[in-house]
């Protein structure tokens, strides 16, 4: 756990170096094959990356969420594929373990998921399943010391690199009581995976289906050791998680910033660099602007989660701004670009591709005007 600043901040420019002198110039390479270089990723086990939210009892760095934000903005200046590697075992894949798992599931998965060694997947929607958690269909039926699993789960992010999933199954009557959180690992018998998913953006982040037909678990993967806190643990993920997400917004956002900024001062247009338009200049100052606003945002809610607070309404509100806005920049910086913009060799019309994703995993976007507008009226 890092509580010194000046180490922080050696970390933060440690990640930045790497971010931009290993992630970038690898973008064009991801686009291409559609694959995280074996090389990229193993240095990201060597930085440590795979542990930043795992506590350092289990071998991760156990960072606060202020600190983990500091990270995530910089993670999230490359493509969103480079961080989705280490994403899900920072994330929902270790979350669940860590604020409910038993002490024997810590000390097996905690470790592997810090050191890399393992990769963690969330498996929750299903195709008729997304923003409505509780009505999970896939189910568990207690036979014996194990479970019998049945049902699809979809869109599943690293589902094709997962050693295990956090899967959630009903073992009980309808609505969110009767959803169970069961650890599943990959070879079990009776799950297979899917088709890898064709997605708008994103390459290089690897989802597909998982497909359990009588997949036999052990009745000690059931996390917590009891049946129908899967929906709990599930919601309890979710404010970290959507913190984190907000903060790689503002890094995606700062990226399109400074890609449309060296092209507008680069590109000549009537005998002068169209960052000399008027009209230009309004579209780069509204990107900074709410750019800005986003960091601080991020940064503000972070340091109320550290702090214990009830945060369900902020987590939801800095979601929905910060996905909403670097959409809004990713048109822009297209935009200043002209043509050019549209054009595969441009790095602003992958973010643009890539950016629309953040309006719809960790709650859509109306999911989070619900929650902020529940909130408020309970108050």
């Amino acid at each position: 756990m890092i509580r010194d600043q000046q180490v922080l901040d050696g970390l933060v420019d440690l990640v930045r170096r790497f971010v931009r002198e290993r992630l970038v110039p690898a973008e064009s390479e991801v686009e291409a094959s559609n694959a995280i270089p074996p090389a990229i990723i193993q240095d990201m086990r060597e930085l440590g990356l795979f542990g930043l939210s795992i506590p350092e009892e289990y071998g991760g760095l156990g960072l606060t969420m202020e600190e983990e934000i500091a990270l995530a903005f910089e993670l999230g200046y490359a493509s969103p594929a480079f961080r989705s590697v280490i994403g899900t075992n920072n994330g929902i894949g270790s979350q669940g373990i860590i604020v409910d798992g038993t002490e024997a599931q810590k000390a097996y998965w905690l470790p592997r998921f810090a050191s890399g060694q393992a990769i963690g997947s969330f498996a929750l929607t299903e195709p008729d399943v997304g923003s409505d958690a509780g009505s999970v269909k896939t189910t568990a039926v207690r036979d014996g010391d194990h479970y019998i699993l049945n049902g699809t789960k979809r869109y599943i992010t690293n589902a094709p690199l997962a050693d295990v999933f956090t899967l959630m199954a009903r073992t009980g009557g309808p609505g969110p009581g009767g959803v169970t959180a069961f650890l599943v690992r990959s070879d079990s018998p009776g799950l297979s995976l899917g088709a890898p998913d064709g997605k708008m953006g994103q390459r290089g982040t690897r989802t597909c289906d998982v497909i359990l037909d009588d997949c036999r678990v052990p009745a000690d993967a059931v996390i917590g050791g009891v049946e129908g806190q899967g929906f709990k643990t599930a919601m309890k993920v979710l404010n970290r998680g959507r913190i984190h997400i907000a903060g790689v917004c503002v890094g995606a956002a700062e990226r399109l910033c400074d890609e449309a900024t060296a092209f507008a001062k680069a590109r000549v247009q009537f005998g002068k660099p169209i960052a000399e338009h008027q009209l230009v200049q309004a579209m780069l100052a509204d990107s900074l602007t709410e750019t800005y606003a986003a960091r601080c945002m991020v940064a503000e809610t972070a340091k109320r989660f550290d702090r214990g607070d009830r945060i369900i309404k902020e987590a939801a509100a800095t979601k929905l701004f910060c996905s909403e806005m670097v959409g809004r920049v990713a048109d822009r910086a297209v935009q200043v670009h002209g043509g050019a913009g549209y054009m595969h060799a441009s790095a602003v019309e992958h973010f643009y591709r890539d950016v629309r994703l953040f309006r719809l995993y960790e709650g859509t976007s109306q999911i989070q005007q619900i929650i902020i507008a529940r909130e408020m009226c309970n108050t």
